[in-house]
Parts: structure tokens; sequence; C-alpha cells
């Protein structure tokens, strides 16, 4: 068996696409731009690197890009300050406080400090109680794009065993509670889980989410099952030559592809789709706050 190769890249391509289609039409029709802001504090590299691409791309669609900039010592009163700034401004319609932030600054109280409207990181603790208990708020961009592709590839989820490896805030508890909300039978496994590879080998869809390089080996995977692996791992690569890395997901991605019916490459698979959702859920928030009817596929 082979598996079928599931191409984030192409997939978040088309989600582009449509969201661009959706603000062409909301700026010529209703003369509404949406906004992104992006708050960035200090200069730790990788978050330079997701800040310019967020930026890139939010253009790229049409929405208006407001990227902010902090020193790595601004006081927790400074950042806050400028949340309430973005809250209150009409022309925002979406907020991302891009993290790690400096050890100084409380993440939680930072994130609760967003409007939950415009939290299109979907962290805030309203947004996760209303996607717990199934109500509509904004859901977290990783596990989203995860969904899509789930339902792109399966169309109906319902009554198929989803094993999720993770407990994070980020992925693996929104995740699950997604898979529910499309009516999966779901298990939530983690680093404690006896008998893992017992529990994932009962999966018609494996969601892994844990952060540890090439941990699910092929023999785990139920055949046919669909693999969705959200690891993304720097490990050494000697092959290339010295000090080089590669990436690699949580999955061991040959011997799982020989088993499983599909699967999601790393990298190219889950990744590019997270910066995709996130402009969705921007035009959602936009739709949302001027009560305009939402687009279509984006949120569940």
């Amino acid at each position: 068996m082979t598996a079928t190769i599931l191409d984030g890249k192409a997939f978040a391509a088309r989600v582009r696409d449509s969201v661009a289609a959706h603000v062409a039409r909301l700026t010529e029709e209703k003369g509404i731009t949406p906004g992104l802001a992006v708050v960035l504090v200090g200069k730790d590299p990788a978050s330079q690197v997701y800040v310019t691409s967020k930026g890139k791309m939010t253009l790229e669609v049409g929405m208006a890009s407001f990227e902010h900039r902090l020193a790595e010592d601004s006081s927790e009163q400074e950042l806050l300050g400028l949340i309430d700034r973005l809250n209150a401004d009409p022309a925002v319609h979406g907020i991302l406080v891009q993290l790690p932030l400096p050890e100084h600054l409380d993440p939680d109280l930072v994130i609760n400090a967003i409007d939950p409207a415009k939290d299109v990181d979907g962290f805030h603790v309203s947004n996760v109680g209303l996607l717990g208990t199934g109500q509509k708020g904004m859901v977290p961009c990783t596990p989203l794009g995860c969904l899509m592709m789930l339902r792109d590839h399966h169309g109906s989820l319902t009554g198929k065993e989803a094993v999720v490896i993770g407990r994070s805030n980020i992925v693996g508890k929104p995740m699950a509670q997604l898979l529910l909300g499309e009516s999966c039978t779901v298990t939530t496994a983690h680093s404690r889980t006896r008998d893992l590879s017992e529990v994932v080998r009962r999966a018609d869809i494996l969601v892994a989410a844990v952060g540890r390089p090439e941990m699910v080996p092929g023999d785990w995977i139920k055949p046919g099952a669909t693999v969705i692996d959200v690891g993304i791992n720097r490990v050494a690569a000697p092959e290339k030559g010295e000090g080089r890395t590669r990436l690699v997901g949580d999955c061991h991605y040959e011997s799982c592809a020989a088993v499983a019916g599909a699967i999601t490459p790393v990298p190219g698979g889950v990744g590019p789709m997270t910066i995709a959702c996130l402009l969705a859920n921007t035009l959602t928030a936009c739709c949302r706050a001027n009560a305009l009817p939402e687009p279509e596929g984006m949120i569940p």
C-alpha cells in the first residue's frame, strides 16, 4: 500500500484563494477591508520570520496588515495598552500576539486581554470554552487546518475512531474537541499513555502532535488509516554535511506512508495550513463584526 499524500501546501493555496475572493467582494460591495494586527515583542529569529510571512500573506489576500514590533524589555503595561487600542480599533478585526513572549511577560494574561471576537488564534479562555461546549467561537488555526484537510479527504468523519497524541492547549486539546464535534470516537493520548502503540493501532484517524521526532513508527499504524502529522522537529542530517539539519515530523514518514491510506508530509503538510486558517479566521471575524454572512467551510 502506498499512502495518498495530503498536500497541505496546495490545499492552503486553495484556502487563500477562497479568502482573497471573499475579501475582494467585501471590499467592492460593502467597502469593508478585513484587518489583521500582529504583535511581536523582542527579536526571536523564528518569530520574526513568522511575522514577516504572515504580513506578506495578509496583504496578498487583500487584507489590511498592521504590524507592531515592541522592544524585548517592553513592560506588561505597554503591551496591554497596545492590545486595548487594537481592541477598540474598528479597522482591526483580528489580533495575534506572536508567541513565545519574553520571560517577564505572562502569556495567559496577555492572550486573555484580547477581545475574544478578535482572537484569531483561538487561545482566549472564552473561545476555549465555546469550543469545548460546541458553541461558535474562534478556533485555533493548526487544528482547524487539520480538520479542513480531513473533511476534504474523507467527507463525513462520523463514527471514525480518532486518536490524538498530544494534549497541548494549542493543538492536542482543541483537535480532540473538533473531532468530537464531527462525531468521531476520540482518544487523547500522551507521553504517559500505557500501551500507546496499541491505542494508536485502533485509529482510523491519527493526529500526532507530541513534538518528538519520528516517535510513531509504521508498525503502530492501522492499515489504511489517515495520518495527520503536526510535528515539526529539526534533527541532525550528517548526510547533508557537518552541522546540517532536516525537518521531520512526529511520525516516521517512510514506514508510516507504507501502511497508511493517507498521510501529511513534513514539511509541506499541516504547516502551510496554519497561516491560511489565520487568514480565514480574520475574514470570519470581520464578517461577524459587521453582521454579514460568514464564508462557508471556514469555521466549524
